[in-house]
């Protein structure tokens, strides 16, 4: 296999391309979308747009442009090495190397001249030191002095757009999702957003957030970074977002059910709740929200339920239920239909543990008949449900009048995990031991 020969590029065309990528960012603040574009698909994305029409807002877009422009060696150039359409930039990757480098030096020299410059002929100096970051970003995303140079100079200055750095940030997370430093400045601005403009429109930017991260978590799955930034923006959030977010979340979450980032934060938003609804609160507010609480969370085991059954397997269902069995006993307590307090009456107490516990050996009952358990996911789902209701009886701290051993079956169960798990015999018999005492 013949190997990939890098092309040569002097200095001089290096910078020459940075001024083209510039000048495409200027006259199109609007790009929202960016990806690296190997040569060969950069050549036909051109072939394919020579014999398209031009959009409408394209048009628009090319309104200050003569003819003669076409023509000229800047536009050769610039198609040469990008592609820039509706709003979308592709970059070759021919030449990304020799790029990056020509902003790096560009952006160093203006961060050096900003540190060296008095107060008072700094404006400019900024301006180009915005400009060379915004670039040297888009070419290498987690080049952290540039985002800080950014935070140092929108700290000082009030007439560059803050809103206009979410744009940014969300542009360089087009093209590089798993970016902890775009992330991490997206949180700074919207700290900064949330310190000094009013309720509703801190309410947009996290209703925008929160769609930004599901397009950005369905292309990149496993996206810790993306559900974790969604998780901080939680406290910002009033009760009424909160609640609009776990609805709104919960189709998603259906599609995607072996994401755990998503469930994780579906757990942030539940217990979100439970604070909303402190004690300090006044008798009536707190009673219409333990009724709101308790629906909400009768709503999400059955759904969850309905979930495990559909999709057999799946071991972050699995452990949602985990979370909300023991928040379920403990918050809830003899309480079933959300009338009144919590019982603290011990006989009551155990006798609502013995039920929801019957309801939940019921389950694993239902997992042991699935036809066809010699399939893996068969097996995972009889291994997963058995952990758990093994689980549940040491979170629970079963009380003494639940018999647990004859509500599983011990010895029949010990039998079915050891010959679909071999591997953790040692684990079942100790286990099962414990719930036989």
């Amino acid at each position: 296999m013949a190997e990939s020969v890098v092309p040569v590029c002097s200095q001089q065309h290096a910078f020459h391309l940075l001024d083209q990528l510039l000048l495409i960012l200027n006259s199109d603040p609007l790009i929202d979308e960016m990806g690296f574009v190997h040569p060969s698909l950069l050549q036909m994305l051109k072939e394919e747009e020579a014999g398209l029409p031009r959009s409408s807002k394209w048009q628009e877009f090319d309104e200050g442009r003569s003819s003669e422009f076409y023509e000229t060696d800047t536009y050769k150039s610039q198609n040469a090495f990008f592609w820039s359409r509706e709003h979308k930039l592709g970059i070759s990757t021919e030449y990304l190397l020799p790029l990056y480098k020509a902003g790096k030096n560009r952006f160093m020299n203006a961060y050096a001249s900003y540190k060296m410059q008095a107060t008072c002929v700094l404006s400019e100096i900024e301006d180009e030191l915005m400009k060379h970051s915004k670039a040297l970003l888009l070419l290498s995303s987690d080049f952290g002095t540039a985002w800080n140079a950014r935070k140092l100079i929108i700290s000082k200055r009030d007439d560059f757009s803050i809103l206009d750095e979410l744009h940014i940030s969300a542009l360089v997370l087009s093209f590089a999702p798993k970016s902890e430093n775009a992330w991490s400045y997206r949180r700074w601005v919207i700290k900064r957003i949330a310190g000094r403009c009013a309720t509703p429109t801190l309410e947009d930017i996290l209703e925008n957030e929160s769609k930004i991260v599901e397009k950005i978590a369905e292309k990149s799955k496993m996206n810790y970074r993306a559900w974790n930034h969604r998780c901080w923006l939680i406290p910002f959030m009033t009760s009424q977002q909160v609640l609009h977010e776990l609805n709104t979340n919960k189709k998603w979450a259906t599609s995607h059910v072996a994401d755990s980032s998503c469930f994780h934060y579906r757990r942030k938003l539940m217990l979100q709740m439970l604070r909303d609804s402190s004690p300090e609160r006044s008798v009536k507010t707190c009673s219409y929200q333990f009724g709101l609480i308790h629906q909400l969370w009768k709503d999400e085991l059955d759904w969850n339920e309905s979930l495990i059954r559909r999709y057999i397997g799946r071991e972050a269902l699995w452990l949602h239920r985990r979370f909300l069995s023991v928040c379920w006993v403990n918050h809830f307590g003899a309480n079933q239909d959300g009338s009144s307090e919590q019982s603290s009456e011990k006989g009551v107490e155990d006798n609502h543990a013995s039920d929801f516990i019957d309801k939940e050996v019921g389950l694993l009952h239902d997992c042991i008949g699935l036809p066809d358990s010699i399939f893996e996911d068969v097996q995972s789902q009889i291994s997963h449900c058995a952990s758990y209701i093994m689980w549940l009886n040491r979170e629970l701290r079963q009380p003494s009048n639940i018999n647990l051993s004859e509500k599983l079956g011990v010895d029949n169960l010990r039998t079915l995990l050891n010959e679909l798990c071999p591997e953790k015999t040692e684990v079942w018999n100790c286990l099962l031991h414990q719930h036989s005492l």
